[in-house]
């Protein structure tokens, strides 16, 4: 996905990790009345995979994201914001053939509710032939998501196509299966994202979503069921901790406690950007799990998809205790 009138700077800037899918256009109330009953909203953006490349620049290390938008308002805003945060988009492409997605969001009686508006999206249009090997080619890691697989045939497709050309060039698999289940049942959505953890390097599920792919509630069963996978799993959502299932061990790494939970949103997200840059760091699994940990303890505090990630510089003064000084 090749865009015109990229600067020479960013055509050699050299990801280290690589992603890509759907950003989609959000709006959210201004207030709490929901949706129904608002006149004002707030114009902001989404995607797993491009919160995912924003926490991993705000960390301090080189990431590209790429996509398919539309040519339209609400594309061209996310693209300039998204290479507004660092990340490298020389791939990402405005088509006029679909629009970009849209997503409404509510909260009210401290319930989230989500309507999604992205079906013919341009996203979805993804296609294999869109894939830059050489692009593909040069990154330590790339990182894929379940949602993008839920979005079209040719999405699915496209996914496949850039795991065989990582693995084709040694470069490590990182999977979310990020089940959706407005974007497909769970009987579609269990033989694809069970086979896509199999090509996986490092497979980043959360627990509950292990139970529905796995159908059990049995713990030992569903790490037994991981231990054959041939990569390590990251399990987000235990009781206090994240596990690290290898084939002869469990490693439980605990949680940072949040002062105050303010939006659950992206959480997993923070957490997947604080773990890659851990691995980018050459930490070891427990260390770049704790990372991932502090990330997504840290952007549960703030409002918002992306927006609560910190800089190194403020994850270096939370694990300091430096004291922020307002004036």
């Amino acid at each position: 996905m090749s865009q015109p009138g990229n600067s020479i700077q960013e055509q050699m800037f050299q990801p280290e990790i690589i992603t890509f899918g759907e950003s989609m256009a959000l709006m959210m109330p201004e207030n709490t009345k929901g949706i129904e009953y608002s006149s004002q909203f707030q114009s902001l953006f989404g995607g797993a995979e491009s919160n995912v490349a924003i926490g991993v620049s705000r960390l301090g290390r080189r990431v590209g994201w790429f996509g398919r938008l539309g040519k339209d308002p609400f594309g061209r805003m996310i693209l300039k914001k998204i290479r507004g945060e660092g990340v490298e988009v020389s791939r990402a492409e405005l088509t006029a053939e679909a629009p970009t997605g849209l997503m409404l969001r509510e909260v009210v009686s401290g319930k989230t509710s989500v309507y999604y508006y992205r079906k013919g999206s341009a996203a979805s249009l993804m296609r294999p032939e869109h894939l830059d090997e050489a692009y593909i080619k040069q990154a330590k890691y790339l990182h894929v998501t379940g949602i993008t697989m839920a979005l079209s045939q040719s999405a699915r497709e496209t996914v496949k196509e850039a795991v065989r050309l990582a693995k084709k060039h040694g470069v490590r698999v990182c999977f979310d299966p990020n089940l959706r289940l407005k974007l497909w049942t769970i009987e579609e959505a269990r033989g694809e994202l069970l086979e896509m953890a199999k090509e996986a390097d490092f497979f980043l599920p959360g627990l509950d979503e292990l139970k529905l792919l796995y159908q059990t509630e049995n713990f030992d069963e569903i790490t037994a069921k991981l231990r054959e996978l041939p990569g390590v799993s990251i399990v987000k959502g235990g009781d206090e901790v994240t596990y690290i299932v290898e084939k002869t061990s469990l490693t439980e790494v605990p949680y940072f406690k949040a002062e105050r939970v303010v939006d659950t949103v992206g959480a997993g997200d923070g957490f997947c950007a604080g773990f890659f840059v851990g691995l980018l760091k050459d930490y070891g699994l427990p260390e770049a799990v704790r990372l991932g940990n502090l990330i997504g303890c840290m952007v549960v505090q703030t409002e918002g998809d992306w927006e609560g990630i910190p800089t190194w510089e403020q994850v270096e003064a939370y694990l300091n205790n430096e004291k922020h000084v307002e004036r």
